[in-house]
């Protein structure tokens, strides 16, 4: 047994499940809260706005996996390298990849490199990435799902080196609602709160709560409109949600993009166009609308809901290739 074992309490001990190392492990998932709190028994970590990555380490072999199992080992292979210096042979690892702009992680520019996935063009864009971590699912023949958070979190410090461009996710404990305050005036996106006894869970789950400081989610692309005046490429996005296995219309979405990304989105678009609309039964303004067949899932920012179930001032932030299509579903408190 690995010595850093040794340093868990024995009933913590008792929690460890031998076992060979899995070639997946569905990841944990927040729920969405709109209750700040203070608790003794909850840690408090940032909420990072990159690409959710599983990293699987046997032996030489290194695999990085979103959350829908898309392989990332050719988008970010300093990662992969990075993950082959640690002195531990075996483990599996629950982060975020970032990239970082001004001392804040940005979604905007990570988008360079999530869409690459050759090595030499991915590490051409001069785009740094680091890999947030923040679990260890695990570790030289045990499986550490079943420890309490924190004592996973022990194990991570202490079996892996994490140096850049690895990096340990540090945590507060108890006063959630000071540090939510603190990281919503320095314009994080918010905070993940988790129950600090409470074992890895394979689903989403009330013992991980997302405090979100402004709205943001990922939504379906259904159509884009024609674009006007000197705009190239489109105008704006029809963006939707599921529900009841229907795909309801959340409103378009204008603002966000670039000359490069009304240039390449326009062009995916394109390749999915369809003579019908994908939304259900809700009524879209068919002013110079196209529809595209619902593959594509973007992340949006916006400032609220609407009544009717529209989106208030939404920002197009980029494309996400780490959720199904199918998956999205409108987030609520």
């Amino acid at each position: 047994m690995n010595e850093v074992f040794r340093t868990l309490s024995a009933e913590a001990r008792a929690r460890l499940c031998e076992r060979a190392e899995p070639d997946w492990v569905a990841p944990m998932l927040a729920t969405l809260t709109d209750k700040r709190f203070r608790d003794a028994d909850w840690i408090f970590e940032r909420k990072l706005d990159g690409e959710r990555c599983l990293a699987f380490r046997d032996g030489a072999e290194v695999r990085l996996l979103t959350r829908n199992r898309r392989p990332l080992n050719g988008t970010y292979a300093e990662l992969v390298e990075a993950l082959e210096r640690e002195h531990a042979r075996r483990f599996v690892l629950d982060g975020e990849v970032v990239a970082i702009e001004a001392g804040e992680t940005s979604f905007a520019l990570l988008q360079v490199r999530m869409q690459l996935d050759d090595p030499l063009r991915a590490r051409a864009t001069g785009v740094a990435v680091y890999y947030y971590v923040f679990d260890l699912l695990y570790l030289d023949g045990y499986d550490t799902t079943a420890l309490p958070l924190l004592a996973r979190k022990r194990l991570l410090a202490s079996a892996l080196a994490l140096r850049d461009p690895l990096r340990y996710t540090e945590h507060r404990e108890g006063d959630g609602e000071t540090f939510f305050r603190e990281a919503c005036r320095r314009g994080w996106e918010g905070l993940i709160a988790k129950r600090s006894a409470g074992p890895y869970a394979h689903h989403r789950s009330p013992d991980w709560l997302k405090f979100k400081c402004f709205n943001q989610q990922e939504l379906v692309i259904g159509g884009w409109t024609d674009p006007e005046g000197t705009r190239t490429g489109f105008g704006a996005l029809l963006v939707g949600y599921y529900a009841a296995g229907e795909l309801r219309y959340a409103g378009k979405v204008g603002t966000g993009y670039n000359a490069d990304t009304l240039r390449a989105l326009a062009a995916e678009l394109h390749s999915l166009e369809q003579a019908r609309s994908p939304f259900a039964a809700d009524a879209v303004p068919a002013r110079g609308v196209h529809w595209a067949a619902p593959r594509l899932v973007a992340e949006i920012r916006f400032s609220d809901w609407t009544r009717a179930g529209r989106l208030r001032q939404p920002r197009y932030l980029g494309l996400r290739r780490d959720k199904d299509a199918r998956e999205v579903a409108r987030e609520r408190p």
